[in-house]
Formats: structure tokens, sequence, C-alpha cells
């Protein structure tokens, strides 16, 4: 039974407004009590942001960078409030980290012309893992379109005995969420959240190291992702919105109707040639 109450909820956090996470979160928990600790873990939420003091830069926060109630800055690898013996990456890996933060820091801003990335990584026993967090949120020049793009690519890197390739495993997921608020069209909420995953084996060297490669995963999951939205919410949005409205006259529309049945007429009236 809890199984089936755990695909039901999840099933159901998938169809809720993205924006709406949280609460939406809060409300299942205090049904199912027992789900809580299944449904934490299962079910991404959007990403918060908090400020390296020491740099003076932004980050984000999430489950691979808290340690009990603390969470540790990406840039200087420290942990707030301050924690003693917090998780640490190791040397190799935290060359990486540092590495993969510089590089999609500039995706981002290539990217999305703003908002806040975040790169954690830890050691596995034949490799490493990491996770890229992007978040952008904006709002309209008016404040009347409000929207947030929030993406979490967790990757496992498993590396072969000779070095020179490795197995990447890759576990995207987008959630977007987009609102409007005019006076001709009145208030409108899209939004949604998609999950994709990819395994591949590449070539490790000078020309072509784990971050390339990494990146190379990311940025052809995240336009896959971002193509995927694009046509199931807004092309779907679009039929309906145009199903329900037209954008002709109703008088030109009728005189196109009656045009196009008086040549359907006129056709089927004339003889056929022998």
């Amino acid at each position: 039974m809890t199984e089936q109450q755990l695909d039901c909820a999840l099933d159901l956090m998938r169809r809720l407004p993205p924006q709406e996470i949280e609460k939406n979160l809060s409300d299942l928990i205090d049904l199912v009590p027992d789900l809580c600790e299944d449904l934490l873990s299962s079910v991404d939420q959007p990403l918060k942001i908090a400020r390296d003091k020491q740099v003076g830069k932004d980050y984000l926060l999430c489950d691979y960078n808290r340690d009990g109630d603390s969470y540790r800055s990406p840039w200087s690898n420290s942990y707030e409030p301050p924690l003693e013996d917090g998780a640490m990456p190791s040397e190799r890996v935290r060359k990486l980290e540092i590495d993969a933060n510089n590089a999609f820091d500039q995706y981002r801003e290539m990217y999305f012309e703003g908002g806040v990335s975040s790169v954690y990584m830890w050691d596995l026993e034949h490799g490493f893992a990491g996770v890229i967090l992007i978040k952008k949120a904006g709002d309209g020049d008016s404040r009347k379109i409000k929207g947030c793009w929030d993406s979490i690519h967790v990757v496992e890197v498993q590396e072969k005995s000779s070095g020179r390739t490795a197995h990447y495993k890759l576990t995207s997921t987008c959630m977007l969420w987009l609102q409007t608020n005019k006076t001709k069209s009145g208030t409108m909420n899209l939004g949604g959240s998609l999950t994709r995953q990819i395994e591949q084996d590449a070539a490790v060297s000078e020309a072509s190291p784990h971050i390339a490669n990494i990146g190379r995963l990311v940025e052809d999951m995240e336009n896959k992702i971002r193509s995927t939205l694009n046509e199931i919410y807004f092309g779907k949005t679009r039929d309906i919105v145009n199903g329900l409205r037209s954008v002709q006259p109703l008088a030109e529309a009728k005189k196109t109707k009656d045009l196009q049945d008086e040549l359907r007429k006129t056709l089927q009236d004339r003889p056929a040639k022998e």
C-alpha cells in the first residue's frame, strides 16, 4: 500500500504547478506522514539562493551541499553556519569542482544572461559524482510577467582502469513556470517539469577532459528538455487558445466560409469529363 501511495503522490506532484511545489509537498506530507522521507528524497524542489560573504558571490542550496543544517559554498569551500567536520571532496575532486564552477558560470551567462549557477562534487569508489545547478528568475518590464527556470543535473562518472575512457550517467530535471497578469488577457499560469536520463561512454584526454564531456552532455540535455517543454506546454497552450478564440473577425471568417462552400458546390455540380 505504501508503494502505491508513493507512486500516486509522485504522479500528483508531476502534475501540480512547479512554483507551488513546496506548499504541495508539505500538504502531501501532512496527509501521509509515513511518506515524508521518501517524498523529500524523490521530489526536486525549486533551488534557493544564499550569499557567500567571504567572496561576495551567490550560490545555490540543495541536498548535495548540505551537512546537517549547514550548506557548503562552492566558491570558498566553507560551510554556513560554520561546521568543523563537514563533508569535503578530496583534493583532486575539489580541483575538478573549481574548474566546473568556472566553466558553468560562463555557460550560464551565455545561455541565460544572468541567474545563479553552482556545481558540487563528491568522491565515489571508482570515480566521482557531481550536481550542476542553474537558476534564472526574472520579472517582466512592468512586473506583469514573472517566471523562473530551475535545472538540476546529477552526473555519475565511473572511470575505467586505463584512465582513457569513462562512463557518464546524467539525470536531469528542469522546472519552468511563467505567470502573466495583463489587463487584456488577465492572469495566466503556465509551468511544468521534465526529468530525463542518459548514459554514455567518452574518451578522456587533455583535449577532452571530464569537464568538457560533462558540459556537452548537460548542454545537449538542456536543449532537448527546453525544446520539449516549448512543444508540450507552449505549443499545446497556443493550440487551445487559437481554438477558443479566432484572430480573424467573424464577418470575414463567415465570408471566407461562404466562398469555400460556393466553390465546393460549383465543383460538385460541374459535369464529369467523359
